[in-house]
């Protein structure tokens, strides 16, 4: 796949079947967002990849859990929002049951730590999409990253001290097959030449 094509043809993935990650693609994914660019080239993106399914389950739970504690109020972003009031009901499960999941963390001193891991996400996304895998982009665990109880689960698992999840990344096959991959027409994204 061209990269072009891989950039105009990447989609959100939110059904994933159970078949799992091969370890080699799974390992070019992640190398993809090594590689991603990094402030002043500090290359500080800690990758923490989740495959333990009961571990994905009890960080589900969890996540439901302090959302549901959370309320809307005016203004708020609408896919904040969204995951508040997701949490309440019976089903909400943030990272779609996709086999794998991604977390991007960085320090919290350091003042790139959104962009690299942002960087990070989006080379991983393409190359997910080059080799047939489903992706989505995770904010569930950057929107709790000062939450006690998700950052205390998340320490045993390797995010250390002084560093918070900037992103995650749910990867796994669609359910459908592969993943859709019908490019959405722009409404937004403004573009201003200057000549």
């Amino acid at each position: 796949m061209k990269t072009s094509e891989a950039i105009l043809t990447r989609r959100s993935t939110r059904v994933y079947s159970d078949r799992l990650v091969e370890q080699e693609k799974l390992e070019q994914v992640i190398e993809a967002g090594r590689y991603a660019p990094s402030g002043g080239n500090n290359q500080t993106t800690h990758f923490i990849v989740i495959r333990n399914q009961e571990v994905l389950a009890e960080l589900a739970r969890l996540v439901k859990q302090e959302f549901s504690k959370m309320e809307e109020t005016p203004g708020m972003y609408k896919s904040l929002a969204g995951a508040i009031r997701r949490s309440k009901g019976e089903t909400y499960i943030f990272h779609y049951n996709a086999p794998v999941l991604i977390l991007t963390a960085n320090r919290i001193d350091y003042g790139n730590n959104i962009a690299d891991c942002a960087c990070s996400l989006e080379n991983m996304m393409i190359q997910a999409n080059a080799l047939d895998l489903g992706t989505c982009w995770i904010n569930q665990l950057k929107w709790l990253n000062e939450n006690a109880v998700i950052t205390e689960y998340l320490r045993p698992l390797g995010l250390a001290e002084g560093e918070r999840v900037y992103g995650a990344l749910s990867v796994g096959y669609a359910k459908a097959g592969l993943p859709d991959r019908n490019a959405l027409p722009r409404t937004g994204n403004p573009v201003t030449w200057v000549d």
